[in-house]
């Protein structure tokens, strides 16, 4: 993957590469920005196969961190900076990860997950960046951050203290005279490249195990796909710490030697002027952000007429969202589907032919079918199964989990096909819609939210007897999360419902809070004593 980056600058070297609230940054001045940064993580002690945890939010530090990471012979372990203390004592500890790169404004969080570890586990170094490294402070204009940004952005953070570590501020890092000599490239298609970390029926997140191969083929297929080239002007928004935001818009760009316009959070009024000022011809995105800046009482001032391809996933794209897109615009809204598993899209419309509320048909070199999820056998168009997917774009396995990896496949036709646990249907025409979810799964504005997760973090309440998570209706977010609550006997009276919400907001990601807490006396269980969870869902559904 290291060589997508390498190639671009030697073809373009002045061209734009990354463009941050104005700044420019060129294929060369990236590419060297990579170069030093992968040497001083070898100076570090980071050694091939490494992981690495890079937990950022869009800029263009996290672009420079994930190539270096790659050009150190190591694993890039992509983790959402949203996440809390309890959440990311999990993504130190099972990568066994020694070193983490992240922002100054969630360092501290960072700092405090690993210092809760055993001394064994904990980072040894902390390389820490402000946001303004990579942007003029004092921009005005077009270009410039939402006033509401400044706090977050602007503000220069102390960096926090390490045990048993050392922090490292990242302008005297990329300053510093790194010793020694780049590491000889020594990875291949086979070897591991991206550990990212998805969650499931069981409460810890299982990491993916993702080679150079894996991801290579979905950034090259999804520039093929949408007949991309060098001259494509892309706006970065959906989050490059995602899968998505990562293959299908950060490595196909850089592999193409595209503009990247990168945008740390969405802002539809920033996203407008960008859009109009760049001229930005590529958008992926969730669906949410088409509608909220459809809504904009100043959209009429942007200019749209640049963009030759809008798409994304996540969530469904309404239809009559996609209409006006399509009569006002020309723009197809072109919807895909993939997981983390995936490496993004395994499946998505053909831009030429595509159908709304679809979510395509399989990607380039993949095979995906519709099974019985009991007897495993394949169904005919129309019936409803579980997708099943094949192709050199599905992971090899969950790190460090044998067992979830071979429940996790099938054979089929002598094929290793991966079961999605995704319920739909393949039509005549061979496209493929989801119809329902075999696991449990929440969908938050294209986050996904996966109950047992949330509940095992919700245990660690001490006024919590047990907790059961669904999902309840939200007009604009789709789905948010509900959770249904028996209080230890001691606690009722003591605690509200405000009270666990608070206490949830200090210990997970923002997009997995329960934005509604309803106390009981008992939940629903089977004769098993398993709590019926999809009882209290329908309940949440009929009212």
């Amino acid at each position: 993957m290291w060589d997508n980056l390498a190639t671009s600058a030697r073809r373009y070297p002045h061209k734009a590469c990354l463009v941050f609230f104005g700044r420019v940054l060129s294929y060369a001045e990236v590419l060297q920005k990579a170069e030093h940064m992968a040497l001083d993580l070898q100076g570090l002690g980071v050694r091939p196969g490494d992981r690495v945890v890079l937990s950022l939010q869009n800029c263009p530090q996290l672009v420079i961190a994930h190539f270096a990471i790659l050009r150190a012979n190591a694993v890039v372990v992509p983790v959402n900076p949203m996440n809390r203390l309890e959440e990311l004592k999990h993504y130190i500890s099972d990568p066994d990860a020694r070193i983490a790169i992240t922002t100054a404004d969630i360092a501290p969080e960072l700092a405090r997950a690993s210092d809760a570890l055993p001394p064994e586990q904990r980072l040894a170094h902390l390389i820490v960046t402000q946001f303004t490294d990579a942007f003029d402070a004092d921009i005005t204009g077009d270009e410039a951050p939402p006033t509401s940004w400044h706090d977050w952005l602007l503000t220069r953070h102390a960096l926090p203290e390490l045990q048993g570590g050392q922090v490292h501020a990242w302008d005297a890092v990329l300053k510093g005279q790194a010793q020694g000599s780049l590491p000889e490239l020594q990875v291949g298609p086979s070897d591991l490249a991206l550990l990212p970390y998805t969650s499931g029926t069981t409460g810890l997140p299982k990491g993916c195990m993702h080679t150079h191969a894996s991801i290579m083929h979905n950034a090259m297929a999804s520039a093929l796909w949408n007949s991309s080239t060098a001259e494509n002007v892309t706006l970065a928004v959906v989050p490059m710490f995602h899968i998505t935001g990562m293959v299908s818009v950060m490595h196909t760009n850089i592999r193409l030697g595209a503009t990247l316009v990168v945008m740390p959070r969405w802002d539809r009024e920033l996203a407008g002027r960008l859009i109009s000022r760049r001229r930005v011809t590529h958008w992926t995105n969730i669906p949410t952000m088409v509608i909220d800046l459809l809504a904009s009482p100043h959209f009429a001032q942007y200019d749209l007429s640049s963009l030759k391809y809008i798409g994304g996933g996540g969530a469904a794209m309404p239809q009559a969202v996609a209409q006006r897109l399509l009569e006002q615009y020309g723009l197809p809204y072109i919807e895909g589907y993939g997981l983390t598993e995936t490496a993004g899209p395994s499946h998505t419309n053909p831009p030429d032919a595509p159908k709304q509320q679809c979510l395509g048909i399989p990607f380039i070199s993949t095979d995906s079918r519709v099974i019985d999820p009991e007897t495993l056998t394949e169904l005919p168009a129309g019936q409803t199964g579980e997708i099943v997917t094949h192709g050199p774009e599905v992971f090899s396995g969950y790190w460090k989990l044998p067992e979830a990896t071979a429940q996790a496949f099938i054979l089929l036709d002598g094929k290793r096909f991966f079961r999605t646990g995704d319920l739909g249907r393949v039509d005549e025409d061979g496209y493929f819609f989801m119809v329902d979810r075999l696991k449990r799964m929440i969908n938050a504005s294209g986050f996904k939210v996966w109950p047992a997760e949330v509940e095992a973090l919700m245990f660690k309440h001490p006024a919590i007897q047990e907790a059961c998570i669904i999902a309840t209706h939200d007009s604009y977010r789709g789905e948010s999360v509900k959770a249904v609550v028996v209080l230890r006997a001691a606690h009722v009276g003591r605690v509200s419902e405000q009270n666990i919400i608070d206490w949830c907001r200090d210990n997970m990601a923002v997009y997995k809070i329960p934005r509604h807490v309803q106390f009981v006396e008992t939940l629903p269980k089977s004769g098993a004593g398993k709590v019926m969870w999809r009882a209290l869902q329908d309940a949440e559904r009929n009212q």
